[in-house]
């Protein structure tokens, strides 16, 4: 029994869809449970939505619903075998059911909102492409994640109920998945009131562990645009190359650190039971790809380069110029917590105390307000955090360039900086 998690560049198109049919046909022995992204860009779309629908702004929301709306028709299209075809006909009755809520008036908080909103592009994609994989006469069940994945009741961020959800996927999920390929969606579950919830951006990865861990899977495989774990991002550094095999350890500190090919939670659950991850390319299904597993132990001597854009740099002081102090810190972090923002890196010096965060204008302003009503506050947005793993063997100043550096942080092997933006 394995996992295959599809991103939302493999079924980004028609074209793209077909060639996830080419990629299951290699596997059709398998008892597989498929997890898949939205497509494309389409989550970047309906948080506009989500934008939109909060400020009640009507014309925008209708903008937004009907480029997302064409987007899939658009795919499905291309997918059609017969005109007159209406295999297709429940994703409309999704679309119908997202524009009744949008014609109602907002309640709650924004993550709320955006939970109930975001949530549709799991589930146009993962029913788009369960029925397209019937018509090639692959055969699936569909199934809601949102039955399986409990998570508590804090939205955009759930926090997994590990007891819960295992059992539900082993008693229910696991019995299924061994007669039948399962599709269903990456990113998504259910609080304890039943209300949808995320597992935050870029959630799917994490989704296909969680699935792995209550099914006790032989493997994960994320299937990516790259072919296998690069120590760069090869639009940024074409020189990049792909690292064969990673341990758990080195792994989760690249997530942490921000590396995009695997989500921060991922590893964790999967080095609990010993499934190994692998991460390979759509287009090229036959190569081996990236293996992350317990029987890799050799530290890896190259160095990683890791890039997070629109970032924010504060800098936090003492109005009294005073030493910045343990209840300071506690305060600062307190307030962190309260508006659910995640410090990337930081410093401290005596006088003050320096943070990296995602540049969300949303949160900083009512942040930055409550900060500075005790504490002189500066902020420079649109900043870039610079992770170089292995920094002994890089060339860092052909990276930074002149730019100006706000924050250097150094350790036996790790190397941070906060640069002007790129």
């Amino acid at each position: 029994m394995r996992v295959f998690k599809f991103g939302g560049a493999s079924v980004k198109d028609a074209e793209a869809v077909k060639n996830v049919v080419n990629v299951l046909r290699l596997y059709e022995s398998e008892s597989l449970l498929i997890v898949v992204s939205a497509m494309g860009k389409t989550t970047n779309a309906l948080e506009r939505l989500v934008k939109a629908y909060v400020e009640q702004d009507m014309a925008g929301m209708q903008t937004v619903y009907a480029e997302i709306k064409a987007f899939h028709d658009e795919i499905i299209a291309g997918l059609l075998k017969h005109k007159d075809s209406h295999a297709y006909d429940d994703i409309e009755n999704l679309f119908i059911e997202l524009e009744c809520l949008l014609e109602t008036q907002s309640e709650g908080s924004y993550d709320y909102n955006y939970d109930q909103i975001v949530s549709y592009g799991e589930i146009f994609s993962s029913r788009i492409l369960s029925t397209f994989l019937k018509e090639a006469d692959i055969n699936n069940r569909w199934i809601d994640a949102r039955n399986f994945i409990q998570t508590d009741g804090h939205y955009r961020e759930g926090k997994v109920d590990w007891e819960l959800t295992a059992g539900i996927i082993g008693r229910k999920l696991k019995p299924i998945v061994q007669k039948q390929k399962v599709v269903t969606q990456g990113f998504i579950g259910q609080t304890p009131d039943k209300q949808t919830s995320t597992l935050g951006r870029e959630g799917s990865d994490y989704s296909a562990a969680i699935f792995a861990y209550g099914l006790d899977a032989e493997d994960v495989t994320i299937w990516k645009d790259v072919a296998g774990v690069m120590n760069a991002d090869p639009k940024r550094m074409p020189e990049a190359i792909k690292i064969d095999g990673l341990n758990y350890k080195v792994a989760i500190e690249l997530a942490y650190y921000g590396a995009t090919v695997i989500h921060p939670k991922t590893i964790q659950p999967l080095q609990s039971k010993g499934i190994p991850l692998v991460v390979k390319s759509f287009m090229d299904p036959e190569a081996s790809g990236t293996e992350v597993s317990v029987r890799i132990q050799e530290e890896n001597a190259v160095p990683f380069y890791i890039f997070k854009d629109h970032q924010a740099y504060i800098s936090v002081s003492s109005k009294d110029f005073s030493f910045i102090a343990e209840e300071h810190l506690t305060h600062i972090f307190a307030l962190l917590s309260s508006y659910n923002i995640r410090v990337n890196v930081m410093q401290n010096s005596a006088i003050s105390f320096s943070l990296v965060v995602n540049d969300d204008p949303r949160k900083l302003e009512a942040l930055l307000e409550v900060l500075s009503e005790d504490y002189q506050v500066q902020m420079e947005s649109d900043v870039q955090l610079i992770t170089i793993r292995n920094y002994q063997s890089a060339d860092v100043s052909s990276i930074v360039g002149d730019r100006k550096i706000w924050m250097e942080q150094r350790g036996a092997q790790v190397l941070q900086l906060v640069t002007a933006g790129a």
